[in-house]
C-alpha cells in the first residue's frame, strides 16, 4: 500500500516548479516600479522650474520621461510574462500528479467522487493562477515600493513622511482582519463547487432512469437549491474582496488629500512647518504629489489581489487534503505487457490485505473453478484483487504461474487476466474501445459469450456509442453483461468475477453464469466472490472465507 505524502501546507513549496521564474517575475516589477520616482522627478523638476522662472529644458524633459516610460513598459510586460509561465507551469505540474494518482490508483479516493476531484483539477487549480501571476508580483512591489517612497518623502518633508507613515500600515493590519473571514468564506465556496460537481455527475449518470421515473422537477428542484448555495457563496466571497477594497481606497484617499492639503498650504506660504528647516520648494512639493498616489498604488494593488491569495489557500488546503489522503497504489506501470509464462494458476500464503483482513491460505490450479464466499467484510473482493495484481499485500505472497507476483511482473500478470468488478464502470470513448481496451480479438465473440450482441446492435451507433462511466442509457443488468464481454474478449487464461449475478434478475443472472462458465469451459481459471448459492453450486470448488479479519 502506497501511502501520498504528507500534507503541503506551504503554498511556496506546492508552487516550486514555477519558483524561478516567479521570482524573476517579481524582480522585474520592482525594477518597473522603482522607475516612477524618476519619472515623478523630472516632471517636477519641468513644472517646478516653470514656476518659479527657470525654463528647464523640456525637449529633456519629455525624452527623459517617454524613455523611462518605455523601460518602465518593457519590464512590465516580461514581469508578467514570466508570472503568466510560472503559475501556468505551477498548474500543469499539479494537474499532471492528480492525473497520475488516478491513473495508479486502485482502489476509489475517499476524497470525493469524481466530480469533486474533476472540479480539483480544472477550475479550482486554475485558481492559483492569479496567486502567482498577480499576487506574487504585487507583494514584492509592496515590500520595496513604499519603504522606497517613504524615504523620498522623509528626504524632502518630515511631514509628508509621517503622514503617509501612519496612513500606509493601517491598510494591511485591516486587510489581514479581512483576510481571514475571506479565506473561510473560500474554503466554504471551494467545497460546495465539488459537492455540485458531484451531485451532477450522479445525476446525469442517472438521467435515463429519472426521465423514466418522472423525477425531472425533483432532480431540478435539487440542483436549483445547490447551485443557489453555490451562488451565495460566491456573493460572500466577492463582498468580502469588495469590502477590503472599499475600506483601502478610503484611507489612500485621506492620505493623498493630507498630502495636497499640506503642500497647497505650503506652497502658499500658510504652514512654515515639514520642510526641515526650509520652505518647500515647488519642485519639492509637485514631487511628493506625485509620490503619494504612488505610494498607495502597490497596496490598492495588493487589495485588489487579495481575495487571489485567499481562493489560493482555500485550493492549496484542499490538495493537500488530497495529496496526504491514503490510498492503494496500482502495481507495475499500468502498461500493455507481454503475458507473464507458467500456469495460471494463483495462490496466496499468509496474506493481509492493505486495509489490515487477514486471509487464509488459498490454492488454486490452473483450469479450476472456484467460488469464494462469506459474509460482507471477510476479504472476498481484497482476495480477488491481489490476485489479480491490483494490490499487493501488506504482508505474505501471493504466487501467480508459478512465482511470485511483483511490482516488476504485475502488468504481464494482469495480461492474462480477465476482470469483471461489481460495479460496471466505462471509460469516455466509444464502446468498442471500451470492450477491447485497444486490444485485438473477436468483439464478436466476446458479445455473444456475454448474451449482449442483439442489445449492441440496437445502440444508435453499435460499438460507436459512447456510453457514460456508468453505463448511461443500459440497464443494470445490460451494462453487467457488457462488463462479462470486456473481461472474455481476448480470451483470458484466469477470469476473475466479482458477484457477478448481485442485484440481477433471474434471466439475466443465468446469461451471465452461462457466459462465465463458457469461458472456463475454453481452459480458463475461473474464480469468483459470490453470495449466489446457486452460482457458487456450480463450481468445482466453494472456498468459505467465513469470518477472515
Amino acid at each position: 500500500m502506497a501511502l501520498a505524502p504528507p500534507p503541503v501546507s506551504d503554498i511556496s513549496v506546492l508552487l516550486d516548479p514555477g519558483l524561478d521564474r516567479g521570482r524573476r517575475a517579481a524582480v522585474l516589477s520592482v525594477l518597473s516600479g522603482v522607475i516612477w520616482p524618476l519619472q515623478a522627478a523630472l516632471v517636477a523638476w519641468a513644472i517646478g522650474g516653470l514656476l518659479t522662472g527657470k525654463e528647464p529644458s523640456a525637449l529633456l524633459a519629455a525624452f527623459g520621461f517617454g524613455g523611462l516610460g518605455l523601460l518602465r513598459a518593457g519590464l512590465g510586460y516580461f514581469a508578467d510574462a514570466d508570472a503568466q509561465a510560472a503559475a501556468e507551469v505551477d498548474i500543469a505540474k499539479l494537474r499532471a500528479e492528480i492525473v497520475a494518482t488516478e491513473a495508479g490508483r486502485a482502489s476509489d479516493s475517499t476524497f470525493g467522487g469524481a466530480g469533486s476531484i474533476a472540479a480539483l483539477a480544472s477550475e479550482k487549480l486554475e485558481l492559483l493562477g492569479p496567486y502567482v501571476s498577480r499576487y506574487s508580483p504585487v507583494r514584492a512591489r509592496v515590500m520595496v515600493l513604499p519603504l522606497v517612497i517613504l524615504v523620498l518623502a522623509f528626504w524632502h518633508s518630515w511631514a509628508v513622511g509621517i503622514v503617509l507613515l501612519i496612513s500606509g500600515p493601517l491598510i494591511p493590519l485591516f486587510m489581514a482582519l479581512v483576510g481571514m473571514a475571506a479565506k473561510q468564506a473560500s474554503a466554504r465556496q471551494m467545497a460546495e463547487i465539488g459537492t455540485l460537481n458531484d451531485f451532477l455527475v450522479e445525476r446525469l449518470s442517472a438521467l435515463v432512469d429519472i426521465r423514466l421515473l418522472g423525477a425531472g422537477p425533483k432532480v431540478l428542484e435539487g440542483f436549483s437549491k445547490q447551485a443557489g448555495d453555490l451562488r451565495r457563496r460566491t456573493v460572500a466571497v466577492l463582498g468580502v474582496a469588495f469590502l477590503s477594497s472599499t475600506v483601502l481606497e478610503l484611507f489612500a484617499a485621506i492620505g493623498i488629500a493630507m498630502v495636497a492639503v499640506y503642500v497647497g498650504f505650503s506652497l502658499l506660504g500658510e504652514l512654515q512647518f515639514g520642510a526641515w528647516g526650509a520652505p518647500l520648494t515647488p519642485e519639492a512639493g509637485i514631487f511628493l504629489l506625485l509620490l503619494a498616489p504612488e505610494f498607495y498604488q502597490p497596496l490598492r494593488d495588493l487589495s485588489a489581489a487579495w481575495h487571489d491569495k485567499q481562493a489560493a489557500m482555500a485550493v492549496t488546503d484542499e490538495f493537500a487534503a488530497y495529496s496526504c489522503e491514503p490510498h492503494a497504489k496500482l502495481p507495475g506501470a499500468g502498461a500493455t505487457a507481454v503475458r507473464l509464462p507458467g500456469p495460471a494458476s494463483v495462490a496466496l500464503h499468509g496474506c493481509c490485505t492493505p486495509t489490515g483482513t487477514q486471509l487464509p491460505d488459498i490454492v488454486i490450479a490452473d483450469g479450476e473453478r472456484v467460488a469464494l464466499v462469506g459474509r460482507s467484510g471477510s476479504g472476498k473482493t481484497s482476495a480477488l484483487r491481489l490476485m489479480a495484481g491490483l494490490e499487493l499485500p501488506r504482508h505474505g505472497s501471493v504466487i501467480v504461474a508459478d512465482q511470485p507476483l511483483t511490482a516488476e511482473n504485475a502488468d504481464s500478470w494482469r495480461a492474462r487476466l480477465g476482470w469483471m468488478p461489481q460495479a460496471p464502470h466505462f471509460l469516455g470513448g466509444s464502446l468498442r474501445q471500451n470492450l477491447t481496451l485497444g486490444r485485438g480479438g473477436d468483439v464478436r465473440a466476446a458479445l455473444e459469450t456475454a448474451a449482449i450482441a442483439e442489445v449492441v446492435e440496437a445502440l444508435p451507433q453499435q460499438l460507436r456509442t459512447r456510453l457514460g462511466e456508468t453505463g448511461a442509457g443500459l440497464s443494470g443488468g445490460e451494462a453487467r453483461r457488457l462488463t462479462l464481454a470486456r473481461a472474455v474478449h481476448g480470451r483470458p487464461d484466469l477470469l476473475l468475477a466479482d458477484e457477478p449475478t448481485a442485484d440481477l434478475d433471474a434471466e439475466t443472472a443465468r446469461m451471465v453464469t452461462e457466459g462465465l462458465l463458457a469461458q472456463a469451459a475454453l481452459g480458463a481459471t475461473l474464480v469468483i466472490a459470490t453470495h449466489d448459492k446457486a452460482l457458487a453450486a456450480r463450481m468445482d470448488r466453494v472456498i468459505d472465507l467465513g469470518d477472515a479479519t
